[in-house]
């Protein structure tokens, strides 16, 4: 069969469901997985024709697609900054927004380390720093903001954990891949033994944290409406929603371990649920947080905030 006509399929199934765009990303995606075609393909060769071989996981991963599997799963990948992930059901797929939130991080501890190097050089010392960055990731789910963060910082220590060893092993998996060493932890926030769970892995390396960074579940029950099938149908719902009537549960839970293990003038980052920005900005501040900065995302939402 021609791939032009694979395409016009790929709309005439999908086109009740997702849009014209969407629909030509999936496509290209696609056959870039499966065939190793670059998107422009159909542009200098109109005329590709493909074997029944080679257009079988095209139509097999249309199938999926009318069920509305978010395709990260059917492929089993997912992109994030410049890193390609291992994803499945088993974790969330990364966001653009989680993007925004490691680039503001790395932004931060850019011009930190260049307004201490030049203080430093000023005075004549040269060893701008004698101890490496220490980060926390609460709920790191497939990785990717831990793994993004030891990438982009190469002398970090980079720690992250998460309740599922599911999500872990795939985050294990993904630093693998990634070439980044990263120290994975199964613990839960919420339960108040954690900090004895904690302890040994603390003892052994000697560290509090400089930065701590959570994209915790914070979508409500009501809010389930607003999400897309793909979303809520497939991705883990330990991983994105709390209560209607506890909604910062996580949050608070993060903000008291701040209390024990984030540095003296450590900083705190989360992505936050949209509608209870100044609620989490009053929790952070019930817990001694100062100089709490809010953040929009790309699509203009409240999104992000940065506490210390």
């Amino acid at each position: 069969m021609l791939l032009k006509e694979i395409k016009n399929i790929f709309h005439k199934e999908l086109g009740k469901t997702y849009p014209k765009e969407e629909i030509d990303s999936f496509f290209y995606r696609c056959i870039e997985h499966y065939l190793k075609l670059e998107r422009f393909v159909l542009a200098i060769q109109p005329e590709l024709t493909l074997t029944k071989e080679e257009e079988q996981p095209l139509f097999e991963a249309l199938s999926q697609l009318k069920q509305e599997r978010p395709l990260q799963y059917i492929l089993g990948t997912a992109h994030f900054m410049d890193l390609e992930l291992h994803v499945n059901e088993g974790v969330l797929i990364p966001r653009p927004e989680t993007e925004e939130l490691v680039q503001w991080i790395l932004e931060d501890v850019r011009s930190q380390k260049s307004e201490v190097g030049s203080r430093k050089a000023e005075a004549g010392n040269m060893d701008f720093y004698p101890s490496p960055l220490t980060i926390l990731d609460i709920g790191t789910g497939s990785g990717c903001i831990a793994i993004a963060l030891a990438k982009h910082l190469p002398k970090a220590k980079v720690c992250a954990l998460d309740v599922s060893e599911k999500a872990l092993e795939v985050a294990r998996e993904n630093a693998k891949l990634n070439q980044v060493d990263v120290t994975f932890l199964k613990n839960d926030i919420l339960v108040p033994e954690f900090e004895l769970a904690y302890l040994p892995m603390r003892q052994e390396l000697k560290l509090d944290f400089d930065i701590i960074v959570s994209n915790p579940p914070y979508v409500r029950e009501l809010e389930k409406e607003e999400m897309k099938n793909n979303v809520k149908d497939h991705e883990p719902s330990l991983a994105l929603f709390v209560t209607d009537g506890d909604p910062l549960v996580f949050y608070r839970a993060i903000a008291q371990f701040c209390g024990s293990h984030l540095k003296e003038k450590g900083s705190l980052y989360l992505e936050i649920n949209q509608y209870l920005g100044e609620e989490t900005k009053a929790l952070l501040k019930a817990h001694n947080f100062s100089e709490i900065e809010p953040r929009k995302d790309i699509f203009g939402n409240d999104r992000m905030l940065k506490a210390q």
